[in-house]
């Protein structure tokens, strides 16, 4: 595996400087190699199963068991600690998982892990002293280095399985495109076990030797905290995150002077969100574009080449095209479904072979199931999900361009829009709003407010207030959970 021995190589050949800084401690380079190795003798003598489970909290911890997982030639599975206990009992049960490390306060809140399944605690384990050195097992480039389960929209999660040479594809193409070096520091609140913060906030500053600082828990006031302290050059984040930095009173431009690298993934970005950062820090808020079975990322909207609402033009060595449902090849900004093709997509889903062969077209292409269109500058556009799209009055019609409506209205902190079934128009919007703080509920005021940039048949039919909209474990709005409707990841 070219991508562990050039980790090692970093940890090994840089032993005294500090690769990571979590919430409890900073981490040289040897620490995470010694400490892996500790752990790598402690998992060959629990488990000879192929794969090794790991539930830890974003942290120097989760490097340390990547290490030691490989070192021994087996699968990494990070388990998602945030779902509930039964879906968590199947991931486990699907991967085959006779071992997990994690830590305590993980097993407080998830319980004892299921019968069969051994517990590795990593704040009961002694890293005293230097163990045996060994080798690392050997494995062909197209082993399966990690299962990512997908939060499973629909239907139970599906492990995606991304060989040694996807993920070192992915780390090549994000650090050439967006010139990542050991110059470089990072700051990371993303969960290790999503793959945006498993690929570029883990695998990427192991691999090119810069600092990354993680927090595990995504707090405004912590967050701006460490951009004082670190300053960091790079922040990849979620767009609601944004959304709540631009919230917090303390924040202030200085905070982000040290960033030259702003990147919102994971959702769309509310232009509402883009233009308020740039308003009140002067800084430009640049969106990029990935999904699990990439690896993550296929696009990035670099400041250089700054589009609005643009993800980007592909990452090196990336083909992308836009079809029609009946697979013909589109246009310049015309709009269908983005396909992908590259060293970094998927082998497939863990045994669903059926469900593999259907999201490759005949030429190789992941067909992403997300809408979108091409410019003739090769950027993309991301225009909704296939699954989420709305059929009002014979009419098309995505949650996505509903919601930046809602969205902007000073009111309104976060929306979301799915259908409910109307006899006459087959479909209707129903809108469901999270409010600012103090701000009162006036739904006749937002269908005033819908009105004004929206066809009369894409105004809500009705809005709902809640308290807190329902949202998975990155924080990206959860529609599935709001009752009947269709919805993407």
């Amino acid at each position: 595996m070219r991508l562990l021995k050039r980790i090692l190589r970093r940890l090994i050949f840089l032993p005294t400087r500090i690769a990571v800084v979590d919430d409890q401690r900073a981490w040289k380079g040897i620490e995470i190699y010694i400490g892996a190795l500790h752990l790598a003798k402690a998992i060959e003598k629990a488990s000879d199963r192929p794969h090794v489970g790991v539930m830890l909290p974003t942290s120097g911890m989760f490097p340390l068991a990547l290490v030691a997982s490989w070192l021994l030639g087996r699968t990494i599975v990070p388990l998602n600690y945030l779902l509930s206990r039964e879906e968590l009992e199947y991931v486990i049960a699907d991967a085959e998982l006779d071992v997990v490390v994690t830590v305590t306060p993980m097993l407080e809140h998830f319980g004892e892990m299921p019968e069969g399944v051994k517990s590795l605690k990593l704040d009961e384990m002694s890293f005293k002293g230097f163990p045996p050195l060994r080798k690392s097992v050997s494995r062909p480039e197209d082993f399966i280095a990690v299962l990512l389960y997908t939060s499973g929209t629909s239907g139970r999660p599906k492990g995606v399985m991304l060989t040694a040479a996807n993920l070192l594809a992915n780390v090549e193409q994000c650090a050439e495109c967006a010139n990542f070096t050991s110059r470089d520091s990072l700051l990371g609140v993303l969960p290790q076990f999503h793959s945006f913060g498993f690929t570029v906030l883990t695998l990427l500053p192991l691999s090119v030797g810069c600092r990354v600082v993680y927090t595990a828990r995504f707090n405004p006031r912590k967050l701006l905290s460490l951009m004082q302290k670190h300053r960091p050059t790079a922040f990849i984040a979620i767009p609601s995150m944004y959304n709540a930095l631009l919230s917090a009173k303390s924040a202030a431009a200085d905070d982000f002077s040290s960033f030259r690298l702003l990147l919102a993934g994971g959702e769309p970005l509310p232009e509402a969100v883009a233009s308020g950062m740039k308003e009140r820090f002067s800084v430009t808020l640049n969106e990029g574009y990935g999904l699990t079975e990439t690896a993550p990322v296929t696009n990035i909207c670099l400041p250089k080449m700054y589009k609005a609402k643009s993800v980007g033009p592909p990452l090196p060595r990336i083909e992308e095209k836009i079809i029609t449902p009946d697979g013909k090849c589109l246009g310049v900004d015309e709009e269908g479904e983005i396909c992908i093709k590259g060293p970094n997509i998927m082998k497939g889903y863990y045994k669903l072979p059926e469900e593999t062969a259907k999201v490759f077209d005949d030429e190789g292409y992941f067909k992403t199931g997300d809408m979108g269109r091409i410019d003739a500058d090769g950027h993309l556009y991301i225009t909704g999900r296939i699954k989420e799209m709305l059929i009002i009055a014979g009419e098309n019609v995505f949650p996505r361009e509903i919601e930046e409506v809602l969205d902007a209205h000073p009111s309104v902190h976060a929306s979301a829009v799915i259908g409910m079934m109307d006899p006459s128009r087959g479909e209707v919007a129903l809108a469901f709003v999270e409010l600012e703080e103090g701000a009162e509920f006036d739904e006749k005021e937002l269908r005033s407010h819908c009105r004004k940039s929206l066809g009369q048949f894409k105004v809500p039919r009705e809005i709902r207030v809640l308290d807190e909209l329902p949202r998975n474990a990155t924080g990206k709005i959860q529609r599935r959970s709001l009752g009947v409707g269709t919805e993407g990841e």
